[in-house]
């Protein structure tokens, strides 16, 4: 393909509106579905045109770029819009759907004649806005030249990891990558609660791993949100790094293998979620550590309540 494609972009949230932005700053004609249709207005005014319903969405589109909460969503989406699904569309399916769904979807693929690529992204919420996300990619050669300026409009690199999109390989990659994600995650809620519990000073902390090969940049990012009270907007919401985590635990069961931190993590998740920080940043299961009383009186002084 020598023109630059048209992309429908199901899925309009903290990931999916960002990567839309990027496709209109390519140049590329962005056509975008969202459920809840006013998350998707404010794209009209970065030259998307935004429908209502997912079948207007991918009425002429060549690429068909899913981002949505999980696999089951991503499969009733598309089957609203299977209507209007031209045969030789490619679909480039970025939802992190776990390893199970993505056979299922890629069965979708084939039953409506399209080129099917698993393609999670790996990022939040800035380096979606600034194009800078890693593709993990899966896929037939001979559509990557559709597809690769969709990939190349909204990251930095693709990251190819097979030539079957069905096979599963960029969703299992991707569920690798965010195993250590959300223990890093964990590890710093509860190094924080720690912390806080034997009234240690979190600085003290940092003074004493820094520079050295404990010292992460990822931990003081985390950290600085929950200390500073920043957890709002999200990068990663709380019940999006849940679902991941139950992904996780999932895809080990299925091979044999146990995860007992993903599985804890998944726990902390779905605590801090019931407190009320299930639209907040995953740094927020640091709360899980505390009952709701004393989470209450931490969030009263810090005058957040």
């Amino acid at each position: 393909m020598t023109e630059k494609p048209t992309v429908s972009v199901l899925g309009t949230g903290i990931m999916g509106a960002a990567m839309a932005r990027n496709l209109c700053r390519a140049g590329l004609t962005v056509r975008a579905w969202n459920r809840t249709r006013e998350k998707a207005e404010p794209l009209a005014a970065d030259g998307a045109h935004v429908t209502g319903t997912p079948a207007e969405a991918v009425e002429g589109a060549d690429v068909v770029l899913t981002m949505l909460y999980d696999g089951a969503t991503v499969m009733d989406v598309m089957r609203e819009a299977a209507p209007a699904l031209r045969p030789g569309t490619v679909w480039a399916q970025c939802t992190t759907a776990g390893t199970e769904r993505v056979s299922d979807l890629a069965a979708f693929a084939r039953e409506h004649g399209l080129v099917f690529y698993d393609a999670p992204v790996l990022g939040t919420r800035q380096p979606a806005e600034e194009g800078k996300l890693t593709v993990l990619a899966a896929g037939p050669e001979e559509g990557r030249e559709t597809v690769a300026p969709v990939f190349d409009a909204v990251g930095a690199k693709t990251v190819w990891t097979g030539t079957d999109g069905g096979a599963g390989s960029a969703s299992r990659l991707k569920l690798v990558a965010n195993s250590w994600v959300l223990a890093a995650t964990a590890a710093t809620g509860e190094v924080l609660a720690l912390a806080r519990g034997l009234d240690v000073d979190p600085q003290s902390f940092f003074d004493l791993i820094e520079g050295g090969p404990l010292d992460m940049g990822y931990l003081r990012a985390k950290s600085a949100l929950v200390l500073d009270g920043r957890l709002t907007p999200p990068s990663f919401a709380v019940s999006t790094a849940e679902k991941d985590a139950r992904l996780i635990v999932a895809a080990g069961e299925g091979v044999g293998v146990r995860l007992d931190v993903a599985a804890a993590t998944a726990e902390r998740l779905a605590r801090a979620a019931a407190q009320g920080h299930a639209d907040e940043d995953m740094a927020a299961a640091y709360f899980a550590s505390f009952d709701e009383k004393n989470e209450k009186n931490e969030k009263n002084e810090k005058g957040d309540g």
